[in-house]
C-alpha cells in the first residue's frame, strides 16, 4: 500500500497555505543535494542555502501562523531554515544523520527523490522524447545480445513509457479541446491555438509524431524481430533462463512469461495505429472547432447566420453574468420573447382527431412569366466569382507563400505586409497549413513579437 511506503502526512507541506515557500525550499535543497555523490549534504551548507533564500528579495512570504510566531518578523532568516528543515523531517522528506565526526547530514528519503524529478518535470512542462523509446526498442531488438531476458525486460519497459506517452499525448489534445469554451474573444482562441495549442502539442510533440519519431520507420522491424525471437527455441531457453534468475521463478514460468512480453510488445505495435488515428483526428478535430469558432465571433450582419450569433452572443452573456446552467437557460426573459416550447403531457383520441374537409375544385391559378433580368445576373455572377477567389485554400496559401519568397530560401512571417488587406489572415493560415507534408514550405517556431498592431509568435518560412 502507498501509505505504507510514504508517510501519511507527505504531502502535507504543498497543501498548506505557505505551500510556494516549501516547494521552493524543497527545489533549492533538492538541486544542492543533486550535485553531490549522494543526496546527502551537511545540514549547516542547507541552513545557510535557505538562509540565503529568505534574504533574498524574491523569497515568497508565509503568514506568521504558518511559521508558528505571534509577531510578524520576529523570527531570523536563519531561523526560517531550521523551522523549514525540521518540518520537512517531520514530514517525512528528508532525514538528518549524524556521522562518526559528530556532523550532522542531510539525506533526501528516496521515495522523496522520486517525487521530486516527477514533480520538477511537471513544473518545467517537460515533454516526452518519443524518439528515445521507439530507438532503445528499435536498437534492443536488433541487437539480441548476450543478455536477451534483460533485453527484453527493457523492451517491455520502453514499450509501455511510450504507449503512456501517446495517451497522455492523446488525452492533452481532448483538454485544449475542452478549453475552448473558456474563450470569448477571438484574440483569446487564436492565442490559445496559434502561441499555446502548437507550442505546447503540435510543435513539440505532435509534429515529432509525423516526422522525426514517426513509428512507422521501426515497426516493421521490431515486430519482425521479436517475431523470429518468439519461434527461436535457443532464444526462448536463454531469456527464459535469465528471467528466471531476475524473478526467482521456475524456467518453466519463466518460458511463459517470455512469450507473453514477446507478444505484449507485438500486440501493441499492431495496435498503435488506432492511437495515431485517435490523435491526428483529435489535432484536426481542435483546429477546425478554433477556426469556426473564432469564424462565429468574427461574423456579422443582417442575414440569418449573423441574428443567429447575435442572438446566441447575448444568451451566452446573460448565462455567464447570471452563472446559470445550460439547461436552466429558459429561465431568461428574453426567451419567452424568441421562442415557446411547451411538452403535451399526453395523447388521446381528441388530441388525434382532424376535421373532415370537403371536397374543393382545384383552380390553377395564372403562371405569370417573367424574363430573366440579364445585367442583374451578371452582377450576381461577378459577386460570387469574386467571393470564391477570396476563399483562402492550401493551394492558395502554397502559392502565395511561393511568390512572397521570391526566390529565397527562408524568411520571417513577420517580413510580410501586415499592415495590407488580409495578409495577417494569410499568415494565420499560413501557420495552419504549414504541418502538411504536400506543402512547398515548412515552418519553425520564433519568438513572440508586436508589429503593425498585430501581437504574434513569429516563425520562419523555410522551401522544403
Amino acid at each position: 500500500m502507498l501509505f505504507d511506503v510514504i508517510p501519511d502526512n507527505f504531502f502535507s507541506p504543498l497543501a498548506a497555505p505557505g505551500k510556494v515557500v516549501y516547494w521552493e525550499c524543497l527545489c533549492r535543497l533538492f538541486a544542492v543535494t543533486n550535485r553531490q555523490l549522494s543526496f546527502g549534504v551537511e545540514r549547516d551548507v542547507l541552513v545557510d542555502e535557505l538562509q540565503f533564500y529568505f534574504d533574498s528579495s524574491f523569497a515568497a512570504q508565509m503568514s506568521s501562523e504558518e511559521w508558528e510566531s505571534a509577531e510578524p518578523g520576529s523570527m531570523s532568516s536563519r531561523d526560517k531554515a531550521n523551522f523549514i528543515l525540521r518540518r520537512l523531517e517531520s514530514y517525512g522528506w528528508i532525514s538528518v544523520e549524524t556521522d562518526y565526526s559528530y556532523v550532522q547530514r542531510v539525506n533526501f528519503r528516496d521515495y522523496a527523490v522520486q517525487v521530486m524529478k516527477t514533480l520538477l518535470n511537471l513544473s518545467d512542462e517537460k515533454k516526452t522524447e518519443y524518439q528515445g523509446y521507439i530507438y532503445t526498442i528499435y536498437s534492443l531488438a536488433r541487437s539480441g545480445g548476450e543478455n536477451p531476458g534483460l533485453g527484453l525486460w527493457q523492451i517491455v519497459e520502453n514499450t509501455d513509457a511510450l504507449l503512456t506517452g501517446l495517451k497522455s499525448l492523446n488525452a492533452n489534445i481532448r483538454r485544449y479541446i475542452d478549453d475552448l469554451t473558456k474563450h470569448s474573444t477571438v484574440a483569446e482562441i487564436l492565442d490559445a491555438l496559434l502561441n499555446d495549442y502548437y507550442s505546447n502539442v503540435v510543435d513539440k510533440a505532435y509534429h515529432r509524431l509525423l516526422t522525426s519519431d514517426n513509428v512507422s520507420k521501426f515497426r516493421p522491424e521490431i515486430i519482425e524481430r521479436l517475431e523470429a525471437n518468439a519461434r527461436s527455441e535457443r532464444y526462448l531457453k536463454k531469456a527464459s533462463a535469465e528471467i528466471a534468475g531476475l524473478k526467482e521463478i521456475s524456467e518453466e514460468e519463466a518460458r511463459e512469461e517470455t512469450l507473453s512480453m514477446l507478444h505484449e510488445v507485438i500486440d501493441a505495435f499492431r495496435r498503435m495505429d488506432d492511437i495515431l488515428s485517435e490523435i491526428n483526428q483529435k489535432n484536426t478535430r481542435y483546429q477546425r472547432a478554433a477556426i469556426n469558432r473564432a469564424r462565429f465571433l468574427l461574423s456579422s450582419g443582417e442575414d440569418i447566420r449573423g441574428q443567429l450569433k447575435e442572438i446566441l452572443s447575448v444568451l451566452g452573456e446573460q448565462v455567464t453574468e447570471r452563472n446559470l446552467d445550460y439547461n436552466a437557460i429558459y429561465e431568461l426573459e428574453e426567451m419567452d420573447r424568441l421562442i415557446r416550447i411547451f411538452s403535451w403531457e399526453y395523447l388521446d383520441m381528441d388530441s388525434l382527431y382532424a376535421p373532415i374537409e370537403g371536397k374543393k375544385a382545384f383552380e390553377p391559378e395564372p403562371v405569370e412569366v417573367h424574363s430573366p433580368n440579364e445585367e442583374l445576373r451578371r452582377q450576381k455572377r461577378e459577386q460570387m466569382l469574386q467571393k470564391l477567389k477570396q476563399v483562402l485554400s492550401a493551394s492558395k496559401i502554397d502559392e502565395y507563400v511561393i511568390k512572397m519568397l521570391a526566390g529565397r530560401e527562408r524568411m520571417l512571417a513577420s517580413e510580410l505586409p501586415l499592415n495590407e488587406g488580409d495578409t495577417f489572415i494569410r499568415v494565420i493560415y499560413i501557420r495552419l497549413y504549414g504541418q502538411r507534408k504536400k506543402m512547398s514550405y515548412e515552418l519553425e517556431p520564433g519568438n513572440e513579437i508586436v508589429k503593425d498592431g498585430f501581437r504574434f509568435r513569429d516563425y520562419v518560412i523555410k522551401r522544403r
